[in-house]
């Protein structure tokens, strides 16, 4: 099949209609587009990015941020795959901070804030000098596809950019964002758009549902962004970074920043939202018709939807270093420009605030993703490949981690290697794929810890050990991050080895300071990590190599250890969901008697009223956690069923006998 594209190649190129060809040509230079162009090329692909702006490479679209609940994750994941946008965050961010940390590690969310135009430049910087790897300025019309003799479906043979000419290739990977039939709405005014002030794609739409993709229609949004020095900071709540800043990228041991910028919180109020009601009417955007994301609703979504809400919160978010743009986080909103002003005006903190650019809404077409396989190459075309918001996700991250994978496959299989997939036991980037190909979207998805039924094991910390040998295996993994994860492992395992093969009895322990419950059972140091407040550090008498190791080092084994038992129940809990997916559910069941069900998943069972615990895990809305709970609450519904039906027919038996 390869040599016949290239012949196809070869005499476009004859006819002069051809001028360059690539192994794998990327078309979109964001977040997704970076990745999978940079992915593609480490794959020793021959590899084009095109972008209708060089300038423009790896912008931040809408919030100055990345990372958090879940997406943090998600981050790792992608830099522990040897991904850009971890190390770019490490050199660009102005405030670094872990969320949920007064909880357990596995529900933790590394999350930075960025300065927009610094992390432009360092990932401009990072693409053009990766090797095999060549950006194009100019705009994609449309995909070259033929048939081949021997195989009815479309094979991509390159792209036709607007100019006319051709670019052959072997792979096409489309990350093109809300730029797919894009629209800007503020108020009523609406205006072909992808991101304010740049030109929407509109031809590559119409090529794909010619090719028979079924598109649909999502929208998200931005809130305003406003002046720095016509904000009153001192009457709103500061909230500072973490001290010391924790870096993204498993390469550091630090980031660049040394003086962290602060963000500042205040709310909306009943006035506020008084002037948000009186012109929705005046807001095109907020039409039911088409869907907006539900966990990062717009002002108008929220006032409508949580009415019995005096206020919501605003993050106040510094854009950067050198400049005094603020982006308040928390206030998308898309009714008229002097609507939003008279609103921000009533917050506190910002009676005299001024508005730079006012909040709009984006309207765009997507694919829908259950055309995808787990490569994310669509089946209707062979060697076409998509990844990013195309797909209906948002979020920065989302993006990145459909665009490596996409990328990396992409670049394997034009040099006829073996794909690398992403299972959902493997991270949060393959749970999102699965989630895509196998339920589709209803609604921008984005991803959150709960969606995971893996995340004891699948957390922010361990990345790497899930995912960097599974790269360096497929070829996207380079010798700099291979070395350094070798040394990482090394010294973990052998860390680890020491604590577990230092073992004491209960009353030894004791007599170390430990406090222990009696038994007869020799315990481990590894295992002693599990008590509450133990630390590695507290075994250096014993132990005393422990402090030949890092502190990175300790504090990695330590959380191994707290989790060792718990990621061998998770494991056995879920072998037991898979055997009995096929549980059938009793049609007239009680979904909100049901502890543990979010009143979200209540809905939604309560709704569709699914056959079976399958049926009810595939339901758009339900995660895999809610699922593992309805299936135990029913089969704990059926024991004590059976043992009451049991109790009854014994009960009957006695009183029968006790007759004669």
């Amino acid at each position: 099949m390869a040599s016949g594209i290239w012949l196809f190649l070869l005499v476009l190129l004859l006819s002069k209609k051809l001028v360059r060809a690539f192994d794998v040509v990327v078309i979109g230079g964001g977040h997704a587009g970076t990745e999978a162009s940079a992915a593609a090329a480490r794959s020793g692909a021959h590899t084009a990015l095109i972008t209708p702006s060089l300038s423009n490479l790896g912008v931040c679209s809408c919030n100055p941020s990345f990372g958090g609940i879940g997406k943090g994750t998600m981050l790792r994941e992608i830099d522990a795959l040897d991904g850009l946008c971890g190390r770019i965050v490490d050199k660009a961010g102005v405030q670094f901070r872990v969320l949920n940390t007064k909880k357990g590690p596995a529900v933790w969310g590394p999350r930075a804030q960025i300065d927009r135009t610094l992390y432009m430049k360092e990932m401009k910087e990072e693409i053009l000098n990766t090797e095999s790897l060549k950006v194009l300025e100019s705009k994609v019309a449309d995909i070259v596809t033929k048939r081949d003799e021997t195989n009815p479906q479309q094979i991509v043979t390159g792209v036709r950019l607007e100019s006319g000419e051709l670019i052959g290739c072997k792979k096409v990977v489309i990350t093109t964002g809300t730029f797919l039939g894009g629209e800007i709405h503020i108020g009523l005014d609406v205006f072909p758009s992808g991101r304010m002030g740049e030109a929407a794609t509109t031809a590559l739409s119409s090529s794909l549902k010619a090719a028979g993709f079924k598109l649909g229609r999502l929208k998200t949004g931005t809130p305003p962004r406003l002046d720095r020095k016509s904000i009153d900071f001192s009457v709103m709540e500061e909230q500072q970074g973490d001290e010391p800043p924790s870096p993204f990228s498993y390469l550091h041991d630090a980031v660049a920043v040394k003086d962290q910028l602060s963000c500042y919180s205040t709310h909306t109020n009943q006035a506020s939202h008084a002037i948000i009601k009186a012109n929705l009417s005046k807001s095109i955007h907020i039409r039911e018709s088409v869907q907006g994301p539900r966990y990062c609703p717009s002002l108008e979504s929220k006032v409508i939807r949580f009415a019995d809400k005096d206020r919501h919160i605003i993050w106040l978010e510094p854009e950067g270093f050198e400049t005094d743009v603020i982006y308040p986080n928390g206030v998308s909103m898309t009714v008229p420009a002097d609507a939003q002003e008279t609103m921000l005006r009533t917050v506190v903190g910002l009676e005299n605030v001024t508005m730079l650019q006012p909040g709009y809404g984006v309207e765009y077409d997507y694919v829908d993703p259950r055309n995808l396989r787990t490569t994310l190459e669509t089946k209707l075309i062979s060697g076409l490949y998509l990844a990013g918001q195309v797909n209906g996700t948002t979020g920065y991250e989302e993006a990145a981690g459909q665009g490596i994978v996409a990328g990396l496959n992409a670049g394997l299989a034009s040099q006829n290697k073996e794909e690398m997939t992403l299972s959902r036991s493997d991270g949060y980037i393959g749970i999102m794929i699965d989630d895509l190909v196998t339920k589709g979207v209803s609604e921008p998805y984005r991803m959150f810890t709960s969606r995971s039924e893996y995340r004891m094991s699948a957390r922010a910390d361990n990345a790497d050990l899930r995912l960097t040998a599974k790269g360096r295996a497929a070829g996207i993994v380079g010798d700099k991050r291979w070395d350094h994860f070798s040394n990482t492992l090394s010294d973990m395992r052998e860390l680890q080895t020491l604590l577990e093969s230092t073992k004491l009895s209960t009353p030894a322990w004791m007599a170390q300071g430990f406090q222990l419950h009696q038994d007869s059972k020799r315990k481990s140091a590894f295992e002693l990590l599990r008590l509450k407040g133990a630390t590695i550090d507290a075994f250096c008498t014993l132990v005393p190599q422990i402090t030949n190791f890092s502190a990175a080092t300790k504090k990695r084994v330590a959380i191994e250890a707290v989790y060792a038992p718990y990621v061998e129940q998770q494991r056995k809990a879920i072998g037991v969901f898979e055997r009995d997916e096929q549980l059938m559910l009793p049609t007239d069941l009680d979904y909100n008697s049901i502890f543990g069900l979010s009143t979200e998943e209540k809905r939604i069972l309560c709704l569709v009223r699914p056959e079976s615990v399958g049926m009810a895990r595939r339901c758009e809305g339900m995660t895999p956690a809610g699922a593992l709970r309805l299936l135990q609450f029913v089969r704990g519904n059926s024991e004590k069923e059976r043992k009451q039906a049991l109790f009854e027919t014994t009960t009957a038996a006695k009183e029968q006998y006790a007759s004669l």
